[in-house]
């Protein structure tokens, strides 16, 4: 497959013509307030299509200490080397889960010291939700507060786990690239961030009292957003929006939206899962994290 042109300048859209052969083949549904996923029952069963071995690898689960207790984790980094660039690595609703855990592998080949905070544990573990509604209570029911604390204390260990902190950089899929946009509008030391698919909009509430919309002039890094136009929770002209309100407040964002593409295309477990702009994304993404610092 071709190659995508390097990163390009802020807002701009790409639309490279192998996706415009791919048609409408979204996987389209109701959200049922979680954008893009259709809410069945049953449990969502995380086995990837993708395996990234942990040869040449430090990975498996660890703890960190964030104020009132430890919250679980999954870490990779190479087996040799120091002080490397750190990614965050933002779950969906469906807790921290082996699609998450290979990201993070996928990662560490590359040289990232990756790190997968279980950010939703005092609210319960959506891996074990009996259907994706009790997953997506669970992960409502997080606050934007309790959030920014446990992503402070996750770059704290990653730091003290020989992470170099100064190159930090955070990404996410579905509600974890709402994160994405929420914390990239909290750390001032973040280079760079990464939204696969996060929702922009929604309703504000006492828990999450504002939504990315909102944020725009707050967005203190280079942001990425990697969205489908067949997504039917996140709707193009609300990007075109998003894109606007950071321009006018004068930050870098660069908005790639892939035609014919569902919302979760990156999610190999999934029925929604499309491989051409799966991995098209994930090499524009390489190549933002080192064209902002973060490498």
């Amino acid at each position: 497959m071709d190659r995508l042109p390097e990163t390009p300048p802020a807002g701009e859209m790409i639309s490279p013509p192998l996706f415009e052969r791919l048609g409408r083949r979204g996987f389209l549904g109701t959200t049922g307030g979680v954008a893009g996923y259709t809410l069945a029952a049953g449990r969502v069963m995380a086995q990837t299509i993708v395996t990234t071995p942990a040869d040449g690898l430090v990975a498996g689960d660890i703890m960190i200490p964030a104020g009132d207790r430890d919250i679980p984790g999954y870490r990779a980094r190479p087996a040799s080397g120091s002080a490397w660039p750190v990614v965050v690595v933002c779950q969906e609703i469906f807790g921290l889960h082996e699609y998450i855990k290979d990201v993070c592998r996928r990662l560490a080949k590359e040289g990232y010291l990756a790190v997968a905070p279980d950010y939703y544990v005092r609210q319960g573990d959506p891996k074990n939700a009996e259907n994706q509604q009790a997953a997506a209570a669970i992960a409502m029911r997080k606050p934007d507060d309790e959030l920014f604390r446990d992503l402070d204390a996750t770059c704290a260990w990653a730091a003290s786990d020989g992470g170099n902190g100064e190159k930090l950089a955070i990404i996410g899929f579905c509600r974890g690239g709402r994160n994405v946009w929420a914390y990239a509008a909290q750390n001032p030391k973040l280079k760079a961030g990464v939204a696969w698919y996060g929702p922009i909009a929604g309703q504000p509430s006492a828990l999450t009292p504002r939504v990315p919309l909102d944020m725009a002039a707050d967005i203190k890094c280079p942001i990425l957003g990697l969205y489908g136009e067949a997504d039917t929770g996140i709707p193009v002209e609300g990007l075109r929006t998003m894109e606007t309100r950071m321009r006018e407040a004068g930050k870098r964002f660069t908005l790639v939206i892939y035609p014919g593409a569902p919302h979760g295309f990156h999610a190999d477990y999934r029925p929604s899962y499309r491989e051409e702009p799966a991995k098209a994304g994930w090499r524009l993404m390489l190549d933002f994290l080192k064209g902002n610092g973060v490498a």
